[in-house]
């Protein structure tokens, strides 16, 4: 079992609980993290050398799926285009340089742990891309979705577990990824705070929509 892994604070709990977890020692010892950005992830998975990861929504439509992802309802601080700047895409990232172009919004899109680091400074200067999507359709949005090429029986159950536990993060795990990306610790607890991980009928919902603009746009996958 070769599991993709985005190391970005948005996906931190879901890290800690593999790290800490009583999963079963063949199960555990059986799981190979190999990291990397969605979008690598997404290259990643399409080559086969991964087979399971949370890889871009727009693009986990080509495999089997599981209801586990990264989603936001409103504000979410690490999705962002830059007021005032020039349209550039975020090379790491396929469905929130679709987000911003669905939206309308022109600008540099940036995504995870420098977006969030940058919007804490100066959140003025910047779009919140979930946060105008909510606004736009009353819905979630669901920024990356657990997809996979094999083992989907084995990685369910360990989902499962995951959705249904209260993940704490250990201090000193907390302490490392402060000091790694520069973020104070309070403002990480308070960012993980906007992110969930449950797809429910309303991200299905939000993920069909989503789909539907882009394609409208005349987006190629």
């Amino acid at each position: 079992m070769i599991l993709g892994k985005i190391d970005y604070l948005n996906l931190l709990p879901f890290h800690v609980f593999l790290k800490a977890s009583r999963l079963q020692n063949a199960t555990k010892k059986s799981i190979e993290l190999k990291k990397g950005t969605p979008s690598k992830l997404c290259d990643d998975l399409r080559a086969r050398r991964i087979d399971a990861g949370v890889i871009s929504s727009i693009e986990a439509r080509r495999y089997k799926q599981l209801d586990f992802g990264i989603c936001a309802k409103g504000r979410v601080s690490s999705v962002l285009v830059e007021k005032g700047s020039k349209s550039q895409k975020d090379a790491q990232s396929r469905s929130s340089n679709m987000l911003a172009k669905v939206l309308g919004i022109k600008g540099k899109v940036l995504i995870g742990d420098k977006a969030l680091k940058a919007y804490l400074k100066a959140p003025q200067d910047f779009y919140d891309l979930a946060n105008l999507w909510e606004q736009k359709t009353a819905l979630p949005f669901v920024f990356g979705r657990f997809a996979c090429v094999k083992n989907k029986k084995a990685y369910k159950k360990i989902i499962k577990v995951f959705l249904n536990k209260n993940i704490k993060i250990p201090r000193y795990i907390l302490n490392s990824y402060s000091q790694s990306r520069q973020i104070s610790q309070n403002d990480i607890l308070e960012y993980l705070k906007l992110i969930y991980y449950k797809i429910g009928k309303k991200e299905q919902k939000a993920l069909t929509i989503f789909i539907s603009l882009s394609r409208s746009l005349h987006f190629k996958a």
